[in-house]
This record gives C-alpha cells, sequence and structure tokens, in this order.
C-alpha cells in the first residue's frame, strides 16, 4: 500500500529516465492515466497504452537526453496545496507545465486557466 501514488509515477518516471529506460510501467488509476495523458499531448512523452491493471509509458528522448529534465510534486498527502485560477504558477518561466486537479477534472495549467477553473496543483513538469 503506498501512501502517495502520484509521488510514486512521477519518481518512477525520474529513475526510467536516469536509467536511459525506453519505458515505465505504472500502476492503472484514473488519475495517473489522465496525468500520462496530459504528459503526451505536451509532448514530454512519445505514448502512453494502458490495460486493465497497469499503465505503459514510452519515454521520449531528445538527442540523446531526457525530454523531461524536472519532475517536482508539490500537493502532498500532508500538505494539500489549492490554487485559484488567477494563482497558477508559470514553470520555468513558461517552460514547463503545471497539472491540476480540478472539478472539470485533471487539466495542464495553461487548459485550466483558460477555463478559468482553479484547483489542486499536483505537479509541474519542465
Amino acid at each position: 500500500m503506498l501512501t502517495d501514488p502520484i509521488a510514486d509515477m512521477l519518481t518512477r518516471i525520474r529513475n526510467a529516465h536516469l536509467a536511459l529506460h525506453k519505458e515505465v510501467s505504472v500502476p492503472r488509476s484514473k488519475m495517473k492515466e489522465a496525468m500520462a495523458t496530459i504528459l503526451k499531448q505536451e509532448g514530454y512523452v512519445e505514448d502512453v497504452t494502458v490495460d486493465e491493471r497497469n499503465i505503459t509509458i514510452a519515454l521520449k528522448y531528445v538527442k540523446g537526453r531526457p525530454a523531461i529534465t524536472g519532475l517536482k510534486r508539490i500537493s502532498k498527502p500532508g500538505r494539500r496545496v489549492y490554487v485559484g485560477a488567477h494563482q497558477i504558477p508559470r514553470v520555468q518561466n513558461g517552460l514547463g507545465i503545471c497539472i491540476l486537479s480540478t472539478s472539470r477534472g485533471v487539466l495542464d495549467g495553461m487548459t485550466a486557466q483558460a477555463d478559468k477553473t482553479g484547483g489542486e496543483l499536483l505537479c509541474e513538469v519542465w
């Protein structure tokens, strides 16, 4: 039983990139599936495949270097971080993205700002 499955997913992606793996597998949940889909839409990973128990994420490399430079978990089980639509941070001065859990589902920061929707700030990716 994991205390923080989202942090576990981010750590697995970080460790797989450091070891230069082509793909990484994480246990499936709706939240992690939505986060992986956002990473694919934003171009941080090559592909995301989902079966009934696992999510397989094909990692992306640009000229031999990982496309994801950094991952940071913001809202943790011990300290939740909520932001309004106008308080959504810019990650790495606009070069990264943040992922939020909103009332409209899991969204990236730019989409949440356009929808004028705040929520729980899950993580930052750059």
